[in-house]
């Protein structure tokens, strides 16, 4: 019967009792499952993994850029190890590197979900975070919302005010060796 119809017999399910044939063109149904195999791989994304090393001793300066560093790979979806590296004597004090993690966790915020809590593993304490989309997208829209606030006061001709730092004017500052 599938000769007749220039189709082929195939053996859809072989485990089913009695095993399921179909009659079609198996060239036709190869070349659909590919490209349904091949558009599900366009769709999936690669997670992988970025690391941003921190050492107990770190300055505001560079802990900021490594912090800015971690917000940009979690804004890309990339997971991210934190990893506090010690070095000597630093090993006796572990509860510096703790606390840099924690700063860390309180500057990202809700930018990113902690998936691994710090723990340490021989010279070095890691952890592990990913990005929380949702958190991620509510800064987003936050941000967009001030931007276009900030447009519209722009069009407007005005400024958004500043808050006043004078002193006021009618107290009197008198210092130690002077008596009124």
């Amino acid at each position: 019967m599938a000769r007749g119809l220039d189709l082929d017999l195939v053996e859809v399910a072989p485990s089913a009792n009695p095993p399921v044939c179909r009659i079609m063109d198996y060239g036709k149904f190869r070349y659909e499952e590919a490209q349904k195999a091949k558009e599900s791989r366009r769709k999936s994304t690669q997670v992988s993994v970025k690391e941003v090393k921190f050492r107990p001793k770190i300055g505001k300066g560079d802990f900021d850029t490594k912090v800015r560093h971690l917000i940009e790979f979690l804004d890309d979806g990339h997971k991210v190890k934190v990893t506090l590296q010690f070095r000597g004597r630093e090993m006796a004090h572990p509860e510096l590197g703790t606390r840099i993690l924690d700063q860390v966790i309180e500057v990202v915020g809700p930018l990113g979900k902690i998936d691994s809590q710090a723990r340490l593993e021989g010279r070095s304490m890691s952890m592990v975070m990913s990005p929380d989309k949702k958190a991620a997208e509510a800064a987003r829209k936050a941000k967009e919302a001030e931007e276009a606030e900030a447009r519209e006061l722009e069009q407007a001709g005005t400024e958004p005010e500043a808050p006043d730092t004078e002193a006021p004017s009618d107290t009197e500052i008198v210092s130690e060796g002077q008596e009124s």
